[in-house]
């Protein structure tokens, strides 16, 4: 509204007296700015849907920031107002009041937001007391009423003030002022109340001791009162209980000024030390519910509801304090009219109040089961290893403590798994206390040393509710409240887990048939790895995102026709490499994708071969798939926290943001378990349920924790966007293995100078569970001098993963084959896993039926029967149905969830030395096999796909038409010495040259003339690859990827300065439009509308002759033509070429005929007698026969009258 009056008023007179350049050029970029915004607003009313709701409120928020910024006067006229408190002529503390918030203005909107307004205001330290932990505490509070205009305008600077006061003015000091403020003012009307602080309890508050505990009380401030609560030691979550009652508040004003406008109630909270004084903790505000006399305290306004206010520590959060304010009214009969006060119930804390049961919350009879499961990375305290931990467990007063690990080294996990305690909370699951997590180190002479400390703020995640009978599914029936595994005999799916389809959870309770049909679309990418040594199928790496199944149903026509092209394209690619014929690929099948990020923008260049109707449709063939996540697999399956959670435990004081103490620097170790809390009694059909064991309460069927033995195979695909760690700007990337004791590094096989390096490698190391479960995959920098740099490394928890319901030890693939590429990797059949699960799940089935039907509970599944083996040989199996099965077991009630498919996951990479920022991406995946199963085969080969060695002739046959640059020395004709120049992108010194077609008159140049250009070539990519050495010292070579293009260009010959470029073609050999049967008919169209002419590969040609034009810019930057060329390009592969060679120009072997040039194609002075013969006697022959009869004719006429006098002497003298 600011802006906008501003904006008006500016509009009103432009040549105001006093405007600056300033006001001018703002109010400029103002309006620009309110034109945009506006026009942009238009478009998302237009644009507002229900799916896009959130992305159009971002957009709206930031056109608030904008506003406010807008609204801010960049250069403010007036200076800000100090108040100073003095003690001694020494100034103690300060408070600053920026003008613009204080100033006055006839415009409402334009009068400043504390002007005429009593303000409490709270001065701080001044210099550089001010910084650090000394600078968040308050010196003292003031109430203020400010004002600051202009002097004509002093009558209005009473008008905000409160209600019922009386001027005490000074003597007037002259007759020039009319107004002066007065020297005090004395408040005839006042009102007396009393405030009830009801301090329930805090939680998650700030760690201010060094054992990341701390010793909190709460001072809370109103008016000019102040009281403390009672001193709660090393907790970080505490209870108070207490009341705190502020007698006989005085203020001064209207009631009904004071009911509408109550002041605020500051609340601060410190950390009591038993030396020095108390550290501040943090500081909330809060409004207080008022009564006035004349009300009835009562519904709905009271009692007051407990609240929880955000605590802050300066800019950042320090806790959340659960509490009520009130404030009441004393009226003439005193405070025997207000609601009464309950005395103390506690004997033992004092004079203390509790808050009244009215406010206080309902509580009912719980039980808490907790699984002590084992301690992780625990580290040194006091110098000294933890040896013997205990965790101790406690909830509103109440707890239980979990048995002593003997050897923490030898085996970290508990004996005893399950323990329980019943406790009181209140029924409203947002009031609940916190549950806190401490371990205690039990050392020599019982002494017990605090390791760390973790709090649980919200139990809601582990609260049981009794599944519903009637429910088809588990994941509507026994849920946590916030979507978290539920935990007894399987459970529901986390938040963020793969979502259930939406068809399931309608179905009603039978046979349901399960459909197969619908396949997920797919996006391509540039990255290809080998799956296989043996096999040369094309294994592209693709992703799908969770959108794409509703990406598909919008699905267009027109990018159904691309994709089907695309489809073909992809076909005769992986044929082309197979060296097989498309239609045997439709039986045969092949690798395909893993998921992809990022569409190949090249592929909208192929519209023109979905429009070629002479090709044969092929059937799809079938592709069997990989799920690449852009993510962590944890994120997708929420941690794996089905049933074994993870605690942090806390150990020191926390920092502040401004001292980039992070909470990740006070982690001293993790704990895993996991809780469940349910109300009491509980059903007594849980309890009956057949093998219901009561030690272990609600975690029944939970694996045991002794150590296990496995084997960890983990796959390193690429790395992509690593950070530059050389002064190039590059990196020499390798990778590093460390799980427990264990460390692979794979140095000798780093790859030189890439930001994007394919790895393509597998590494197995045997571990032991629990103790070597934190598995480490690190990129290193290869430096030939020194030590080698971390570049970032990501850390997964493996026993989370290898105990998980979603089962991440060995992904499902999406077809179950016993040889070739996509062999079955997990050593348990698909079958056998069905069956396993069954049991588990305690459900009916799997019984397999005729036809290919399979029934798992009430579900039937169909699929396939058949499998074929290495011969071709075709027999009855059921592990086509149990894989179906698998696929689809979030589809089974009461313990279905999303099953981890057969995967590549992008993990960050991040280096401590660097926290919060990402260095790059990883993407890998990782294969668990215990070692008391049957051995898994050998790993799969993820290989980089080495490119295939190709040769590239061209031959250079004729051009014509080609623009004539030079002027003749004798005659003046155009002409040019017409040459051709190629090479293949990325290989520019090689690049080859045509001899010269000298003094061409008309454009046409013949040449015969053969390049070779040999390369390696990645199929399944379209590109080049070239390795070279970035410049002679560097110490090995780099490796590019280039799209395969081939330049053409030509060029005028001169002998005594540089030769003329002419113009020139460049051809994507994958794509490129068809060459002209004739010269005539070669246009400029054929480069200007490549998108809509149909292209070839010559990958697929193999061989193309045709006409293509010469293109260059003119002045205008317009596109001209040049000139044209007839080539002929022949692909042959590297054994083709060995086996019939060629050779260079038109050399040996198979020589090219000699071009026909005409008899005028030569250098003149290199032939002078040619050049006479052609360039003079051909234009020249009768003028000069003329001028030599002439010169005869002149010859005879002189030596006539030379010889005539003579001889005319002669005969008169008769000589």
């Amino acid at each position: 509204m600011t802006q906008c009056r501003f904006v008006t008023l500016a509009n009103k007179d432009v040549n105001q007296a006093g405007r600056t350049k300033l006001d001018r050029e703002r109010l400029k970029s103002c309006m620009r700015e309110m034109d945009s915004m506006g026009q942009q607003a238009k478009q998302i009313r237009t644009q507002v849907k229900k799916n896009t709701v959130r992305d159009k409120l971002k957009l709206v928020q930031n056109f608030l920031q904008k506003l406010r910024f807008l609204a801010d006067e960049p250069q403010h006229s007036i200076p800000d107002v100090f108040i100073w408190m003095m003690s001694n002529n020494k100034r103690i503390a300060y408070a600053r009041i920026p003008s613009k918030d204080i100033l006055y203005s006839i415009v409402d909107e334009e009068t400043g937001k504390d002007c005429s307004k009593v303000k409490a205001v709270f001065l701080k330290l001044p210099g550089k007391k001010g910084f650090g932990h000394a600078g968040l505490t308050v010196q003292a509070k003031l109430e203020l009423y400010l004002w600051l205009g202009l002097n004509k305008q002093r009558k209005d600077f009473l008008s905000g003030l409160p209600n019922g006061f009386e001027e005490i003015k000074a003597a007037k000091m002259g007759p020039g002022l009319q107004s002066v403020p007065p020297v005090s003012l004395v408040y005839n009307m006042k009102q007396v109340f009393q405030l009830r602080a009801h301090m329930y309890q805090a939680r998650s508050l700030f760690a201010a001791d060094s054992s990341g505990l701390s010793d909190p009380f709460a001072r809370v401030f109103f008016s000019t009162h102040s009281q403390v609560t009672e001193v709660l030691s090393e907790t970080l979550c505490p209870t108070w209980d207490q009341l705190l009652v502020f007698d006989d508040v005085e203020l001064f004003g209207e009631a009904s000024e004071l009911r509408d406008d109550p002041p605020i109630i500051v609340v601060e909270i410190y950390d009591q030390d038993t030396v020095g004084k108390a550290e501040f903790i943090g500081r909330t505000f809060a409004k207080p519910t008022i009564k006035m006399c004349d009300e009835y305290y009562g519904p709905p306004r009271f009692p007051p509801q407990l609240e929880y206010y955000q605590v802050y520590r300066g800019n950042c959060t320090a806790g959340e304090l659960l509490a009520a304010f009130e404030l009441l009214q004393i009226g003439q009969g005193g405070r025997a009219d207000l609601p009464p006060l309950e005395g103390p119930t506690d004997s033992e804390r004092g004079p203390i109040l509790p808050v009244p049961l009215g406010i206080r919350p309902i509580l009912s009879r719980y039980r808490i089961e907790v699984l002590f499961w084992g301690l992780r990375d625990l580290k040194r305290i006091n110098l000294a290893q933890v040896d013997r931990p205990r965790v101790d467990i406690e909830c509103a007063g109440r707890g239980v403590q979990s048995v002593l690990i003997q050897n923490y080294k030898k085996n970290p996990n508990f004996s005893t798994l399950v323990k329980w305690f019943e406790v009181d909370l209140p029924e409203n699951e947002l009031l609940h206390p916190p549950l806190n997590i401490r371990v205690v180190d039990c050392r020599a002479f019982g002494r017990y040393i605090l390791v760390g400390s973790h709090a649980v703020t919200s139990l809601r995640r582990f609260i049981y509710s009794t599944p519903d009978k009637t429910s088809n599914n588990w994941a509507t029936a026994a849920k946590l409240m916030n979507g978290y595994m539920v935990l007894a005999n399987g459970g529901s799916q986390p938040r963020s887990s793969p979502s259930l389809s939406s068809r399931t959870l309608s179905r009603p309770a039978g046979d349901i048939v399960v459909s197969m049909d619908s396949e997920p679309p797919f996006r391509k990418m540039d990255t290809v790895v080998k799956l296989d040594a043996m096999s040369d199928a094309v294994v592209k790496v693709d992703m799908v995102s969770s959108r794409s199944c509703r990406r598909a149903e919008t699905l267009k026509a027109q990018e159904a026709a691309q994709a089907e092209a695309e489809e073909r394209e992809d076909l005769e690619i992986a044929a082309e490499a197979a060296d097989i014929k498309p239609d045997d690929l439709l039986l045969k099948g092949s690798k395909a994708k893993e998921k992809g990020k990022e569409k190949k923008s090249s592929k909208d260049k192929k519209k023109g071969q979905a429009a070629d109707g002479t090709e044969k449709q092929l059937v799809k063939a079938k592709v069997d798939e990989l799920l690449v996540y852009n993510k962590e697999l944890e994120s997708e399956y929420g941690n794996f926290e089905d049933w074994l959670h993870t605690f942090n435990l806390y150990r020191g004081k926390a920092g502040d943001v401004d001292e980039n103490t992070l909470d990740d620097d006070r982690i001293v170790g993790r704990f895993k378990g996991s809780l469940c809390m349910y109300k009491l009694p509980l059903s007594e059909e849980i309890t009956r349920d057949a093998g219901f064991d009561p030690n272990m309460g609600m975690f029944q069927s939970i694996p045991h924790n002794d150590p296990i033995n496995v084997l960890v195979r983990v796959y390193v695909v690429r790395a992509t966007d690593l950070h530059p760690a050389d002064i190039n700007g590059k990196a020499d990337p390798y990778i590093v293995i460390k799980l427990g004791k264990s460390e692979v590094k794979d140095k000798e096989n780093y790859i030189s100078k890439q930001l994007n390096p394919v790895f393509g490698k597998s590494f197995d190391i045997e571990v032991t569970f629990p103790m070597e479960s934190m598995l480490t995959v690190s990129v290193y920098d290869w430096d030939l001098v020194g030590t080698d740099d971390l570049i970032g490394e990501t850390k997964i928890d493996l026993e989370n993963r290898f105990y998980s319901k979603y089962r991440a030890t060995c992904g499902i693939s999406s077809n179950y084959s016993v040889h070739g590429y996509n062999v079955w990797r997990d050593p348990m059949k698909p079958s056998q896993i069905l069956a396993k699960l069954c049991k588990d799940g305690k459900i009916d089935g799997p019984h397999y039926g005729p036809g290919g039907k399979v029934k798992v509970a009430n579900r039937i599944f169909t699929g396939p029967t058949e499998i074929e083996d290495e011969n071709g040989l075709k027999k009855q199996t059921e592990e086509h149905l149990a894989l179906t099965v698998l696929n689809h077991w979030e589809e089974i009630p009461r313990v279905g969830c999303k099953l981890v498919p057969e995967h590549v996951e992008t993990r960050p990479l991040l280096n401590p030395d660097k926290p919060g920022i990402e260095q790059g991406r990883i993407e890998m995946w990782v294969d668990m096999f215990p070692m008391d199963m049957p051995a898994p085969g050998p790993a799969i080969d993820i290989s980089p796909r080495k490119p295939k060695r190709y040769e590239l002739r061209v031959i250079i046959w004729n051009t014509d038409e080609v623009i004539l640059e030079d002027d003749d020395y004798f005659t003046g004709e155009k002409s040019s010495d017409i040459f051709v120049r190629g090479w293949l992108k990325g290989q520019q010194e090689d690049k080859q040259d045509t001899d010269v077609h000298y003094h061409s008159l008309t454009g046409e140049g013949n040449f015969n003339w053969r390049f070779v250009f040999p390369f390696d070539y990645l199929m399944a990519e379209e590109k080049i690859v070239i390795s070279k050495k970035e410049s002679m010292f560097s110490w090995d070579e780099t490796e590019y990827k280039i799209p395969p293009r081939l330049t053409l260009q030509v060029w005028d010959a001169d002998h005594f300065s540089a030769d003329d470029f002419l113009g020139a073609i460049e051809l994507d050999l994958n794509r490129f439009p068809r060459g002209a049967k004739t010269a005539k008919q070669c246009s400029l169209d054929m480069i200007r509308n490549e998108q809509e002419l149909p292209t070839i590969s010559i990958f697929k040609q193999k061989r193309v002759k045709g006409w293509w034009p010469f293109v260059a810019r003119d002045e205008n930057d317009e596109m001209e033509l040049t000139g044209k060329v007839e080539a002929e390009l022949h692909l042959v592969t590297a054994e083709e070429a060995e086996k019939s060679p060629v050779g260079l120009g038109r050399n040996e072997p198979d020589p090219l005929e000699k071009p026909n040039r005409p008899d005028t194609t030569f250098l003149w002075f290199l032939s002078p007698l040619k050049a006479i013969r052609y360039l003079v006697c051909n234009r020249y022959k009768w003028l000069i026969i003329k001028i030599v009869l002439a010169l005869l004719l002149l010859i005879m006429l002189g030596l006539f009258l030379y010889s005539m006098p003579g001889y005319l002497v002669k005969k008169l003298l008769g000589a």
